[in-house]
């Protein structure tokens, strides 16, 4: 389990590095790796850390489900635009692994998206072998 205490309302924090040292104290050479957030305002997702194109995927899901817009769950927590990007982004990702690695593209990353933050945040990381 990878532990982050996120500082902004809405932050996102490339994971990779964490994922692969749990990768690597797995052992495990060919399997999948699955990286789950529990948290209902937080969203993982496999991506470019580009800043730029970060920028873009938060114009996107806030231009998707603006704060503010007269949402139901706003009249007892104030946060339902929070829950519905989370919805848009998913909350789990699951990569294959090769050699001990996470068999990403050039220049794919785990990302994980904070929607309501500062929290202290959970992400869980499962390495499950192959059977051949």
């Amino acid at each position: 389990m990878i532990e982050i205490e996120t500082r902004k309302s809405v932050e996102v924090v490339d994971l990779t590095p964490l994922v692969e040292a749990e990768l690597k104290k797995s052992g495990v050479e060919a399997g999948i790796c699955l990286v789950y957030t529990p948290h209902t305002t937080t969203g993982v997702i496999i991506n470019e850390a580009d800043p730029r194109l970060i920028q873009d995927i938060l114009k996107l899901i806030s231009d998707m489900a603006p704060e503010g817009a007269g949402y139901q769950h706003d009249r007892s927590d104030g946060n339902a635009h929070a829950h519905l990007r989370a919805v848009l982004l998913g909350n789990s990702a699951s990569i294959p692994v090769e050699k001990n690695r996470l068999a990403l593209g050039t220049w794919q990353r785990v990302l994980f998206f904070e929607l309501d933050g500062p929290r202290p945040r959970r992400v869980f990381v499962k390495i499950l072998a192959d059977s051949n």
